[in-house]
């Protein structure tokens, strides 16, 4: 009986699971866009609630946290992560530069680890930056991503391996494609 709920679990949980658009290519692969010279490209932050005492984490952490193989704050706060619609670019940029993962792998990874429950929760999927933000300012336990052009006061910069996102060699930019 509990095998049996477990499956409908899983099924149902694979059903409401934003899916990707077809379009999108898998991280690694040849995209004419990505490799399209004349797009520029802007950093990419990683933010939390203000009350969040983390202020550095390196990419092997972030990549923990993303993943969901980390489920809890130093101070014993659950983590709650927030990432974009599937297809959106700052999305693509945390699948390729944090996870090291296409948009199928990721979905897979999520429905393994919440089927054995080395996964507690899967990711909170909100459409805009302002959703974001306000989702981030409202959940003390919450992490996520906004490019530098939608930051505000109301949610805390995180370092990533030390580094901000004006500093030399920070790893996470998001293309700026033509005509956005």
């Amino acid at each position: 009986m509990l095998r049996r709920l477990t499956k409908i679990l899983i099924v149902l949980a694979l059903a409401a699971w934003p899916h990707a658009d077809a379009a999108q290519s898998p991280a690694g692969s040849s995209d004419p866009l990505v490799a399209e010279q004349s797009s520029t490209s802007e950093p990419l932050v990683i933010v939390v609630n203000r009350s969040n005492p983390v202020d550095d984490l390196s990419l092997v952490e972030l990549r923990r946290v993303f993943l969901g193989n980390r489920s809890h704050w130093a101070n014993g706060r659950r983590i709650t992560l927030v990432m974009r619609d599937p297809g959106e670019p700052e999305r693509k940029t945390i699948l390729r530069d944090v996870c090291g993962m296409n948009e199928d792998q990721l979905k897979t990874h999520f429905l393994h680890g919440l089927f054995t429950g080395e996964i507690l929760v899967s990711p909170k999927i909100l459409s805009t930056p302002t959703g974001v933000r306000k989702f981030i300012f409202n959940v003390p336990g919450a992490i996520g991503y906004l490019r530098v052009s939608d930051l505000d006061d109301s949610v805390k910069v995180v370092r990533i391996d030390e580094l901000l996102p004006d500093d030399k060699g920070y790893k996470l930019h998001v293309q700026n494609q033509a005509g956005n």
